[in-house]
């Protein structure tokens, strides 16, 4: 072989790995989201933009370097499973999957395609991770709360209600977090002279039947503890507290925006935002094991100036004093 021949054979040889890489770093990425509501759901519309934009200050282009599959899949837990099938068999890079209640199935369908949650309440308690630390597996993400969340979710309701001496909590019993949220409201209770009564969450009539029989005795309230079940029965759970004239906390501000009384949580906005960032961080290689669950740094307390006129109540000073939002 002529030397003018190899050199030119050799830079063919050296250029292809270059070449293969510069392809394979512009590969368009493939990111999957599995969310377990409606696609006309204004609040999940909003944290799905607050992760878009977080992606966006990361240097992620949807259409240019990153392209975004979404699955609305309602509450039912069929449809969540179908649309999480479809997710996995994309083969996305990444799936982004809302709660417990898509998080579970989703890995019941892969243990390799790496899963970030934006919320989920006790991803250990229900078997996500293997600890916060060193999730372990191909899933990791953050945390609404500590179930000490439950027990202020009671505190608040009996400073904005003083005369409530009965409660309601709705809790979701197919999830170990449920049964732990009720049994932390219960040790709150008794200091503050509270009677509480678990609702199981499960089919419409019987969540009616329940809390009209409730509202029959005076002095009673109502708390939504955190649950994908929550969301699928939020219209109802709103409207009866209005019917009857119940007051009511809720886990998360999108209840209040809908007309329920009061929230308290997490920021939602902010978790999906920070979601971006580890969703960017598992794209650029990093993986899921290695990443630890972080907790939410940010809550809110939103009240629904409307729903309390309703109600006959006034914002007592101490609790206007920690209000972040008002919502008329």
């Amino acid at each position: 072989m002529r030397r003018r021949e190899f050199i030119k054979v050799l830079s063919g040889v050296l250029a292809w790995p270059l070449s293969a890489h510069a392809q394979q770093s512009e590969r368009i990425r493939q990111i999957g989201v599995l969310l377990p509501t409606t696609a006309d759901d204004v609040e999940f519309q909003a944290w799905v933009k607050a992760f878009q934009q977080g992606l966006a200050l990361l240097g992620w282009t949807i259409g240019s370097n990153v392209q975004i599959h979404i699955r609305w899949a309602g509450g039912n837990a069929n449809d969540i499973r179908k649309h999480a099938t479809e997710l996995v068999a994309l083969a996305p890079d990444v799936i982004l999957a809302h709660g417990t209640s898509t998080v579970g199935p989703t890995l019941q369908l892969t243990r390799t395609v790496p899963i970030v949650f934006p919320v989920v309440f006790d991803p250990v308690g229900a078997g996500l991770v293997d600890s916060l630390a060193k999730p372990g597996g191909n899933a990791t993400g953050f945390m609404t709360s500590e179930y000490s969340m439950s027990g202020k979710w009671l505190e608040l309701l009996k400073e904005m209600a003083p005369d409530v001496t009965r409660v309601a909590v709705f809790r979701d019993t197919t999830t170990p977090t449920g049964s732990a949220m009720f049994g932390v409201i219960q040790g709150a209770a008794a200091p503050l002279k509270v009677d509480v009564i678990p609702v199981n969450m499960r089919e419409s009539a019987e969540i009616e039947q329940t809390i009209t029989a409730f509202a029959r005795s005076p002095n009673g309230g109502l708390i939504l503890t955190a649950s994908g079940l929550a969301f699928v029965h939020r219209d109802l759970i709103i409207n009866l507290a209005a019917k009857h004239k119940l007051p009511a906390v809720y886990f998360e501000r999108l209840f209040v925006a809908a007309g329920g009384l009061m929230s308290y949580g997490a920021d939602l906005v902010d978790l999906y935002r920070r979601a971006a960032g580890y969703v960017d961080r598992v794209l650029k290689g990093e993986k899921p094991a290695d990443l630890p669950v972080q907790a939410s740094t940010k809550y809110k307390l939103v009240i629904n100036l409307k729903a309390a006129k309703a109600l006959g109540l006034a914002i007592p000073p101490q609790v206007l004093a920690r209000v972040d939002e008002v919502i008329e």
